[in-house]
């Protein structure tokens, strides 16, 4: 997690998150080792990237694979839906949103000039643009005048793109962004790709028309190898060859060279937006069940759910034990995850947490469930727990086994966590694994 307290990643990486060789090989990559695309004798690439709302808190995953991507010398042009009047106070994404172009950030009278010069231009092109957009509403979850929409963004962004030797689209999520980049491809625009993280794309699987936009990309970005096993489920076989894994990754200055010292009296922090599939009400039944009047706990965070937690929290009389911080910075984030024992995420329901990532990089255990693609990354009894989700019995357990480790147990696991995040997850790293993946659909 970066910019601010919030779930991840939806991911996850990543990033979603962000799978490497040895210690020693992801220690070793990094901007000033690996090869940018124009020095392995390919053209320089310019890609343009298209998210639903940039920046955002809970996207920070998606900066940091764009920054990384320019330090190896890829120009990215960013896009967005909206976003331009989203309250952001990290200065990184404050800069990120005076360098991105958004669709609707002039209302609706440029879009409608838009799509009547993409059929006077291209009419051709637009009916089967047009065709699609109503095509993919016919099982979706939002109804035909939304896809009408995100025709006109299409139209638009051709405008955008047309002679700006932009040679591939990346959308971020295989929601109405990744129907953008399609519609556009159909409009005569570059090809592209699109990253899918797993949460939202998954619960509604069978209304995204995922084959659809499978079958007419380049590739077709995965944050873990679930994520990859459930797209393998939505598209025929003769796409799974496009399904490549890209974690989400941490950039170099979250590893931290030396652990902080554990604290004196234990500490859990759990990170990210306070909802129903964060698992927060479980974890507090769990803290009570375990009797412990010593280790407190703090939720960093905030949304829908801050009310019904802050009851529970009352009425199982926990009050002076449980802190609920709000949305809070990426710097106190990290605060607060080195002044904590171990990090606790009872997720419900997840891709691949850059949370747990960010916990991992700092020495500090993990306990958290075995759903989706948390466990590739926290190894049950060598860097953390790992307990069926939803289960209050098994949690309470977990954590009654972690507070009572040594200090020496924990820190132990701690060292193992590192390692093994920055095998996997080290964004120079992932970077790399994508711009190969740019360079090679953009053709010689």
């Amino acid at each position: 997690m970066t910019g601010m307290a919030r779930a991840a990643d939806t991911a996850e990486a990543r990033p979603q998150g962000a799978a490497g060789g040895g210690a020693g090989a992801a220690t070793a990559a990094g901007p000033s080792d690996a090869a940018a695309p124009e020095s392995r004798g390919t053209r320089p690439l310019r890609v343009a990237y298209l998210v639903n709302q940039y920046p955002k808190v809970s996207h920070t995953f998606i900066r940091r694979e764009i920054l990384a991507l320019e330090r190896r010398g890829i120009e990215v042009q960013r896009f967005a839906i909206r976003g331009w009047d989203a309250e952001v106070v990290d200065p990184v994404d404050i800069a990120e949103r005076g360098r991105t172009r958004y669709v609707l950030q002039d209302g609706l009278g440029p879009l409608a000039l838009a799509v009547a010069r993409t059929f006077v231009e291209r009419p051709r092109q637009a009916l089967r643009a047009l065709g699609a957009a109503l095509a993919m509403s016919r099982r979706s979850v939002r109804p035909w005048p939304y896809h009408l929409v995100w025709f006109a963004h299409a139209c638009r962004l051709r405008l955008w793109l047309e002679g700006s030797g932009i040679g591939h689209l990346h959308a971020h999520f295989g929601t109405n962004s990744a129907d953008v980049a399609h519609l556009l491809h159909l409009l005569g625009g570059p090809g592209y790709s699109f990253t899918v993280h797993g949460a939202d794309e998954f619960d509604n699987a069978h209304c995204m028309s995922l084959q659809r936009k499978t079958a007419a990309a380049r590739f077709v970005v995965v944050i873990s190898s679930y994520t990859r096993s459930q797209m393998m489920r939505q598209v025929s076989p003769e796409h799974w060859p496009k399904l490549k894994v890209v974690h989400c990754g941490l950039e170099e200055d979250f590893f931290a060279a030396e652990p902080a010292p554990l604290p004196e009296a234990p500490v859990l922090i759990c990170i990210g937006r306070l909802c129903a599939e964060k698992g927060h009400l479980i974890l507090l039944d769990a803290l009570a069940a375990l009797g412990d009047p010593v280790a407190r706990l703090v939720f960093a965070g905030d949304g829908e759910f801050r009310g019904l937690i802050e009851e529970r929290i009352r009425a199982l009389g926990l009050e002076g034990r449980v802190t609920v911080t709000g949305w809070i910075s990426s710097a106190e984030v990290r605060r607060l995850i080195a002044e904590a024992t171990l990090v606790v995420q009872p997720s419900l329901m997840e891709g691949l947490p850059v949370v747990i990532m960010e916990a991992m990089a700092q020495g500090r255990p993990v306990i958290s469930t075995y759903i989706a693609g948390i466990p590739e990354l926290v190894q049950d009894g060598q860097t953390g727990w790992l307990v069926p989700a939803g289960n209050e019995a098994a949690l309470t357990a977990a954590l009654r086994a972690a507070l009572a480790a040594p200090p020496e147990r924990l820190r132990q696991m701690g060292r193992a966590g590192a390692l093994r995040v920055r095998e996997r997850h080290h964004i120079d790293t992932e970077a790399e694994r994508l711009a190969a993946l740019l360079a090679a659909a953009q053709g010689p």
